[in-house]
């Protein structure tokens, strides 16, 4: 009976729910007989997750279920699949079907093993926890891509240039997209990859930031930092993808992770290393009318201070004089 009172005390009272997973489980062990593999625990949680059974209506969809209708195996009306000719199967005839569908079945496994369901594994390889959970917290649980929420459909590491594409697993070639962009990406996306590697090499002989001559503040696989020669503050870096791109609207997304990644670093280390710091302005100007001088595409990050200015109500609006107090 004391086990009975502390597991209802722990169920009724001190349990924390962030999701179905601790009931469920228990509901498994008890109906498992008091034990529980993994296997059968997670088989239980599947079958509660409706983002999957999403997933797989799709593949029924768009993907087998076109496939036996075309050959005229089965029948579609609405959302409903009909064997063709059902009604003139004998009992005998349904169980010699079931049969060669199972050893049909039982051939393909022997032949791929685990590979049978490599198109749901995370691209082709690990990626560790931390890493996974890094690059969704930057995405903030959503879809890159759609935008949905990891609450309504569960999320994927992707690599944006496939690793069979030579595609590295730097954190500035990841991005998480929810299943369904995930699968489309990889059954529709056509661009040929074989060029991004030359592409993201593109230097112009002329560009000073092509061919900085500056000691470097960091470095990541795309893009690099170092201190603006006529610096707005005291430690004022330029962060600037490797490939000549004038226009910061024509970056790949790879580039911008990059660039996102070096500035993050870049603010932790100068908050570190100088404690007047107290806010910064981050700026990228596009075109000669709002101000670039170097075509280069290159971002700012200007470290501020208390009192560094009179005003400095208004930040960025002062690239127009008149308008940066309101």
């Amino acid at each position: 009976m004391k086990s009975k009172e502390s597991i209802k005390k722990y169920i009724l009272q001190d349990m924390r729910m962030s999701h179905i997973y601790q009931p469920e489980m228990l509901m498994t062990i008890l109906d498992c007989g008091g034990k529980a593999t993994v296997e059968e625990i997670a088989k239980r949680l599947l079958s509660r997750d409706t983002s999957q059974i999403d997933y797989y209506g799709e593949r029924v969809k768009q993907m087998v279920g076109r496939v036996l209708v075309k050959n005229g195996i089965v029948k579609k009306d609405k959302d409903i699949f009909e064997l063709t000719g059902f009604e003139e199967l004998t009992e005998p005839d349904i169980a010699e079907i079931r049969a060669d569908c199972e050893n049909a079945l039982n051939e393909f496994l022997k032949t791929r093993g685990d590979t049978a369901f490599s198109h749901r594994s995370k691209s082709s390889g690990y990626i560790s926890g931390s890493i996974r959970y890094r690059i969704l917290t930057r995405a903030r649980f959503r879809c890159e891509l759609c935008g949905i929420s990891a609450e309504d459909k569960a999320l994927e590491v992707d690599h944006i240039v496939p690793r069979n594409k030579d595609g590295s697993d730097d954190e500035s070639n990841l991005q998480a997209l929810c299943y369904s962009c995930n699968a489309m990406k990889r059954d529709t996306d056509s661009t040929d990859f074989r060029g991004w590697n030359e592409v993201y090499k593109h230097r112009e002989e002329s560009c000073i930031f092509c061919n900085v001559d500056r000691e470097l503040i960091a470095e990541n696989e795309l893009a690099y930092a170092f201190r603006d020669k006529f610096p707005v503050t005291d430690k004022h870096t330029l962060v600037v993808p490797k490939r000549h791109v004038p226009d910061y609207f024509d970056l790949y997304q790879p580039e911008l992770n990059a660039i996102n990644r070096l500035l993050a670093e870049i603010r932790e280390s100068l908050m570190l290393e100088d404690s007047t710091i107290t806010g910064f302005n981050v700026g990228t100007n596009i075109g000669e009318s709002s101000g670039q001088t170097v075509f280069h595409c290159h971002t700012h990050l200007i470290p501020r201070r208390d009192g560094d200015t009179d005003s400095p109500r208004g930040g960025v609006r002062g690239v127009i004089n008149d308008k940066q107090s309101y």
